[in-house]
């Protein structure tokens, strides 16, 4: 059986899927990929089937060696990719003969890249999904150096294309559709046009749970207690100090701060490929 051995993981790099569905009456979140669009590409090039688990880089870094000979993609933030040494490209169907190294550099834009295996990443799943999810501590350990991942069987498919086209993935600044609600209430009228009319930088100190913005704090009309109530991707949660958190992948499954607006389904895979520094505005 082919697998790959991980040499040099970069600064973070997960086993994720199409996520762990069904689980939140248990405090169980669905994780997965955090930008699905490019994690759903790497499968589609390689001609796995929906869900195949993959590996999401974190500004780049990653370097793999095939034991045996494998066909990979690389897509999601473009990074510099090598096999041996040698210059190859993102977003196309790669082959390593037995023994050769894949080496994913520095994306010069957004934040995650993803590498798919024809056949896929053959951890063991946990609930029904091999994605890491690091709030929870589900899912396959993270890899380190000397890590062996076992690559699953071909698909019968073969693919269809060998290279893809698709739309710019980071930039210095986004632009992100939102919904107010469900606490908007809570907030003066002020605090939703300052919302709406600011530009919010990412910070350091943001992951795959979410990414804490810095920005005009926003007032709230409302002092009480909320009781924890659900949370979903995309949440614009407001701690006490004022400035949101935006929540994505592996975010809570309840919180108790009021959550001005949502982030529509379409762009929480785009705001996931924002770094720190990259400016966010939100829009209606």
């Amino acid at each position: 059986m082919a697998a790959v051995e991980v040499l040099r993981t970069g600064m973070g790099t997960t086993v994720q899927d199409a996520g762990r569905y069904g689980h939140a009456h248990l405090g169980i979140g669905r994780s997965g990929a955090a930008d699905a669009a490019s994690y759903a590409l790497a499968n589609r090039l390689v001609a796995n089937p929906v869900g195949a688990a993959a590996l999401e880089v974190v500004l780049g870094g990653l370097r793999l060696r095939a034991r045996g000979a494998v066909t990979v993609a690389v897509t999601g933030a473009p990074c510099p990719v090598a096999i041996d040494g040698r210059g190859a490209a993102t977003d196309t169907v790669l082959h390593l003969p037995d023994g050769a190294e894949l080496d994913l550099g520095t994306p010069a834009t957004g934040l995650r890249s993803y590498v798919a295996v024809r056949g896929g990443i053959d951890v063991a799943p946990v609930l029904g999904s091999r994605s890491t999810d690091t709030l929870a501590g589900l899912g396959p350990p993270a890899p380190r150096p000397g890590t062996v991942l076992p690559v699953g069987p071909a698909p019968r498919a073969f693919p269809a294309a060998d290279w893809a086209a698709h739309p710019p993935v980071g930039a210095a600044e986004m632009d992100l559709r939102v919904v107010l609600g469900p606490r908007a209430d809570w907030f003066t009228d002020d605090a939703v046009a300052v919302l709406l009319g600011s530009a919010y930088e990412v910070t350091p100190r943001s992951d795959r749970v979410g990414a804490r913005l810095a920005g005009p704090a926003l007032a709230r009309r409302e002092h009480g207690e909320l009781p924890s109530e659900g949370m979903v991707p995309g949440s614009l949660q407001i701690p006490p100090e004022g400035e949101p958190v935006l929540f994505l992948t592996d975010h809570p499954v309840t919180g108790g701060y009021p959550v001005i607006a949502v982030v529509v389904a379409a762009d929480v895979a785009r705001a996931a490929q924002a770094r720190p520094g990259t400016r966010l505005r939100f829009h209606l």
